[in-house]
């Protein structure tokens, strides 16, 4: 096999993942396919599952099979901003440029690999104890499980919606003061490695939005996501019709040049909140902003 993305629509309902997918492509064990599910390369509707995840009718099912020559990934020494750490879980402020998880074409340099030298605990838990992600351009706050009952406990949270997310995105133009944007988001019908807003066949999205700071040409917004879809802010703003500043793929070509050019979108995941998963105790986390993002908002004020 090779690690090029393949993908199938589900015609009917009610099967786990792992027992579709070793059906409909019986080629690969259906142990293969746990495996590959538990380590991020299958998605379900953009969204990463578990094995026993129940498929619907519609749900669109994608996966990539690295090649024989993949390697088990390896400790790194890379730096990490450690907001908190206990026994259970670590919380973390992602850089902007580090990709979360390897994939293809990222095999090395990711979170997982700096999980893996910081700890080697991480090497006992699937995906390095990896609950959620950002995209690799967006920084911000993290939590990582540190043991397979915090997994288990954090991943509930974040599926029943019980965690709160917050970012602060810079966008183009002048959006109004507050908003909220509902919709289904699923693959791009046509641009298979982007996300679209769908009229159908997509899985529910949503983001609330308000200003935080206006300036000339751009706005500076809070953006709450009750659900955790992919690209989720970037495609609601760019679908709102106020892309992210320096957002490539959702982004189009700007007149009106910015004092200082960000070379990445201007997304960052500023707040986290969520139930520690073994004292019970409802903890918060914000995250400062990098370096480019604090600069370019600087330079707006004082403009």
């Amino acid at each position: 096999m090779n690690d090029s993305n393949q993908s199938l629509n589900v015609d009917t309902g009610g099967q786990r993942l792992d027992v579709y997918l070793a059906g409909a492509v019986p080629e690969v064990s259906r142990s293969h396919w746990k495996g590959l599910i538990q380590d991020g390369w299958v998605t379900v509707n953009g969204s990463t599952c578990k094995p026993n995840h129940t498929l619907k009718a519609g749900d669109e099912v994608c996966w990539s099979i690295p090649g024989e020559a993949a390697a088990e990934p390896q400790p790194e020494d890379i730096p990490l901003d450690i907001l908190f750490e206990d026994d259970a879980v670590l919380v973390l402020n992602k850089p902007p440029g580090l990709v979360v998880h390897p994939a293809v074409g990222n095999e090395s340099g990711t979170l997982l690999n700096a999980l893996l030298f910081h700890d080697p605990a991480f090497h006992a838990l699937g995906r390095a104890g990896i609950v959620h992600r950002l995209d690799k351009d967006t920084s911000g706050v993290m939590v990582v499980a540190k043991s397979d009952a915090s997994m288990t406990e954090l991943q509930r949270q974040f599926k029943a919606r019980e965690t709160k997310k917050e970012y602060l995105a810079l966008v183009w133009g002048h959006p109004p003061p507050s908003g909220r944007i509902e919709t289904l988001i699923g693959r791009h019908p046509v641009r298979r490695k982007k996300m679209a807003v769908l009229e159908e066949g997509g899985r529910e999205a949503i983001s609330n939005f308000q200003i935080q700071e206006d300036f000339a040409d751009v706005a500076l917004l809070q953006v709450g996501i009750e659900t955790g879809r992919t690209h989720q802010i970037r495609v609601h703003l760019s679908h709102l019709g106020h892309p992210v500043v320096g957002d490539a793929v959702y982004g189009r070509a700007r007149k009106n040049k910015l004092l200082l050019l960000p070379k990445r979108q201007m997304l960052h995941a500023a707040k986290l909140e969520f139930t520690h998963p073994s004292t019970g105790k409802r903890l918060s986390f914000t995250a400062p902003l990098f370096d480019d993002m604090f600069q370019l908002l600087e330079r707006l004020r004082n403009s």
